[in-house]
């Protein structure tokens, strides 16, 4: 404030003279009219010369033009002294400049746009740290510290409404000040889950406002990313008393499967699966059961695993489609883990809806069969010819499998029985059979090793 009563004043002395006898000689409106007719004229070396005497000289609520105007004819006395080397005067301006913001606020919190009142505030704000930003380097030496101090406040205050490059700028400032140890991760981490959240809350106006947003959410990510401070080990330090205080609070446990998700290497861990199953517990989704699934697998949670990818398909937000594939995973982890009930049925399902999976699904019916404990005198073969016709199925149905099948035909074919050995039972190759064993039936052919 200082520097601006200097500029002010030092300014207005050569006008005013003694000062209240001067004072007492100027109509406020006379010098109002007059910086504005030059302002018009866009003559804004002279406009700049008569504001300066009515804003010393007028109420501070006499007329909001005068802080509009003002702001406007500072930033350009700013740029031309920075221009020319005039630094110590150009940081002195953009104290008043901050200040002629400031005043502005306080005695004119609303304005009108269109007819429509709106807060002034929040343009001022986001003005404040728009000129924060691109006088950094000129007037501040490139000081992120600064930079940080004017930013993070504007945010607090602002939320949602703050313009995109403060917020991209803030926690770009946060990363830095981070670098130089004058900022810890906790709170690193603690920025870019607030400036995160503003950034996806905000409803934008159009296309462009929503790529603008797009591209701040992009932009932040890829800062905090780089920053590496969100290492599994800073996580795990975090997060862990503040999931164990409030495991039931969801936006941190959205917070710690976000973070951890994307940290390397960071979610085999037990606070990784404590939060995922607590998100879904108070969230519950296809995507969030599926995440519990292949979480509990890995750890080798066969039931766990088995019931969430049932609950996955179970869920309301899943359609026909995704269900189909998670059917013929189940089948295939189920059978993995010597699941068989499980498997075949889920295998059946895969079949009934018919989405692109059926090849798979007949292989491992085929699968199933050939390895059933099938122990009846001709039961023992007809396993192997069941498990062929699944075989040709599979090969039938996806030519992908082709090859595969094949194979498997070729590995089961060798079990068939000799045509003389089958006469016995009173059967010859290309009857019919039914075979029931293992909690499964099916009919098939009679099939002799060649």
């Amino acid at each position: 404030m200082k520097k601006l009563t200097f500029i002010l004043l030092a300014a207005v002395t050569v006008f005013l003279g003694t000062g209240k006898k001067a004072v007492a000689q100027e109509d406020c409106s006379t010098l109002v009219s007059y910086y504005q007719e030059y302002y018009k004229q866009k003559n804004y070396p002279s406009a700049m010369v008569n504001w300066r005497k009515a804003y010393a000289v007028c109420a501070k609520n006499f007329r909001q033009n005068i802080y509009v105007h003002g702001a406007v004819l500072m930033n350009m006395e700013i740029q031309k002294n920075i221009k020319a080397k005039n630094i110590e005067l150009a940081k002195a301006q953009y104290d008043s400049l901050l200040t002629i913001l400031d005043e502005r606020m306080q005695y004119y919190p609303t304005a009108k746009k269109g007819g429509v009142v709106v807060q002034t505030k929040v343009e001022l704000l986001n003005n404040k740290g728009s000129y924060a930003i691109q006088y950094l380097e000129a007037l501040n030496g490139n000081n992120q510290k600064y930079l940080y101090d004017m930013l993070m406040p504007i945010v607090d205050e602002l939320g949602v409404e703050t313009s995109t490059s403060v917020l991209v700028n803030a926690f770009d400032a946060s990363v830095a000040v981070y670098r130089e140890n004058q900022l810890s991760a906790d709170e690193v981490i603690a920025n870019y889950e607030k400036i995160m959240g503003y950034l996806s809350e905000a409803t934008p106006k159009n296309d462009a406002e929503a790529e603008e947003y797009g591209k701040a959410r992009g932009t932040v990510q890829n800062l905090f990313a780089d920053s590496k401070v969100a290492s599994c080990e800073n996580l795990l330090a975090i997060f862990t008393p503040r999931y164990e205080e409030d495991p039931e609070n969801v936006a941190v446990v959205s917070n710690i499967v976000r973070l951890m998700s994307k940290a390397d290497d960071c979610v085999n861990n037990d606070l990784y699966l404590k939060a995922v199953t607590s998100l879904h517990k108070l969230d519950p989704s296809a995507k969030s059961a599926y995440g519990l699934y292949k979480l509990n697998a890995a750890r080798g949670n066969v039931a766990d695993a088995c019931r969430y990818l049932e609950d996955a398909i179970a869920s309301e937000d899943s359609d026909e489609e995704t269900d189909a594939e998670y059917f013929y995973e189940l089948a295939r982890f189920a059978y993995a883990n010597g699941m068989r009930g499980k498997a075949y049925d889920a295998a059946k399902k895969v079949l009934d809806m018919d989405k692109g999976y059926n090849g798979g699904a007949y292989m491992i019916m085929g699968n199933l069969w050939a390895s059933t404990p099938c122990t009846g005198e001709v039961d023992k073969y007809a396993r192997y010819w069941v498990a062929t016709d699944f075989y040709q199925k599979a090969r039938n149905a996806d030519p992908e499998k082709a090859e595969d099948a094949a194979a498997a035909i070729g590995r089961v074919s060798i079990y068939y029985p000799e045509a003389s050995e089958i006469f016995m039972y009173d059967l010859s190759a290309g009857q019919s059979y039914t075979v029931s064993c293992g909690g499964m039936s099916a009919s098939t052919t009679v099939r002799v090793r060649k």
